[in-house]
């Protein structure tokens, strides 16, 4: 990977990461955030099979 791709994907992954972390400040909240997540993906696919 040439120097200004890799440090760009360096700074976007970083950048990513800080947003996901100060987006659910504990480890129950990431929990609640992905059980949400998985709900919300369970009842999308219950809908579009019926």
């Amino acid at each position: 990977m040439p120097r200004p791709i890799a440090a760009l994907f360096s700074a976007a992954l970083l950048l990513g990461t800080v947003t996901l972390l100060s987006a659910c400040n504990t480890v129950a909240g990431a929990g609640e955030d992905v059980s949400s997540a998985g709900h919300t993906v369970t009842k999308a696919a219950d809908s579009a099979d019926h």
